[in-house]
């Protein structure tokens, strides 16, 4: 489907996300005994939302009769579930952090990009951990005594847009609150962070808000804030507690980032408009990460968004390999380089004290 440009002077709306209410809630007995998994029934409960005590501790009757349908009955389900063993032993996930963690897997919004297309085993439903106790105290032991150890915990969900539902994002900043040594890292394309501003997160924490081209936000990521929400959202967890805010170290996940026909443009209004909102002292960094796509993924994203505006043409694409073999496509050296050049030159003339920790 050809993109076309359209006027990104138009007045910015403000549009808070909707948070995500699941049309059915699905509980194991293993989750029923845990008492954060009680936590989050009675949380639900309280909410009015229907809720089924599973008599197994397997989640099945999510499959439709396509992928499309399956699509459907899976992201209108939360559920509360115990993280198997292996969810223990964690791996490492650079350049984002030391290790990866969860709180859940699964996400509430409709990204058409989503990278989760064919990561996850299985319908793309929401699960939220109910041993979240155990899951916390699992990570001590990959602390590195005299050095910060970064944990990520936003690679299989947004944690924050399903925090109404858990709580468990509020208890694990506190719980990296009292820990030395141990730092946070969390990304959302969710605004509801008033819960988050006055926790005693110590600076351990590393909250982060993606963003993107406006276009890309209002066409392309269904159910999230608009980006002027999110703007929002970012100020409100950098500016100081004393000042109403968070006080936290924020950074910005600039993802993915498109080619498309008016760019330049596109994300010039974007960097604008973010130092516009970030127009006071506070500790920032920058994470870019440019659009790519596996041929498992684009099969599936195909199935569940088919009227995508997303260029998944792999001629106009370089083909690279990870270290299990796995083939992507990313943007050819000539786009890359461009891109690069463009995010580098434009955030150092806007944000020159500001770290930019990777570009992909």
């Amino acid at each position: 489907m050809e993109l076309v440009k359209e006027n990104i002077a138009a007045v910015p709306q403000l549009r808070s996300a909707k948070r995500w209410m699941p049309k059915q809630v699905l509980i194991t007995p293993a989750a029923l005994d845990e008492p954060w998994g009680r936590q989050m029934y009675e949380r639900v409960q309280a909410l009015g939302l229907p809720v089924q005590e599973l008599k197994q501790n397997r989640i099945t009757g999510l499959r439709g009769e396509d992928e499309r349908e399956t699509y459907r009955k899976a992201k209108s389900t939360l559920a509360i579930v115990t993280a198997p063993p292996s969810a223990l032993k964690l791996q490492p996930i650079p350049p984002s952090a030391d290790y990866q963690f969860h709180l859940a897997e699964g996400c509430p919004a409709h990204c058409q990009y989503c990278y989760l297309a064919g990561s996850l085993q299985g319908p793309p439903v929401i699960r939220a951990f109910a041993n979240l106790p155990t899951i916390l105290q699992n990570l001590t032991q990959y602390r590195r005594p005299g050095q910060p150890t970064t944990f990520e915990a936003s690679c299989y969900t947004d944690p924050l847009g399903i925090e109404h539902l858990t709580g468990s994002l509020v208890e694990t900043i506190r719980f990296f609150g009292e820990q030395e040594d141990m730092h946070l890292r969390w990304v959302s394309k969710f605004d509801q962070v008033d819960g988050l501003l006055s926790l005693p997160h110590h600076g351990h924490t590393h909250p982060r808000i993606s963003l993107n081209a406006d276009f890309i936000s209002r066409r392309m990521e269904g159910g999230t804030a608009s980006l002027e929400a999110r703007l929002a959202a970012i100020r409100k967890l950098a500016l100081p507690q004393a000042a109403g805010g968070g006080g936290y170290k924020v950074g910005l996940v600039i993802a993915p980032i498109m080619a498309i026909p008016d760019w330049e443009e596109q994300y010039t209004h974007l960097l604008d408009r973010l130092a516009q909102t970030l127009d006071f002292p506070c500790a920032i960094t920058f994470e870019l990460i440019s659009h790519r796509f596996t041929p498992g993924s684009k099969a599936l994203l195909q199935e569940w968004y088919p009227n995508t505006l997303i260029d998944f043409d792999e001629t106009n694409r370089s083909m690279k390999f990870n270290k299990f073999g796995g083939k992507k496509y990313v943007y050819d050296a000539s786009t890359m380089g461009q891109l690069r050049s463009f995010f580098y030159a434009q955030l150092k003339a806007r944000f020159p004290q500001a770290p930019i920790l990777y570009w992909t």
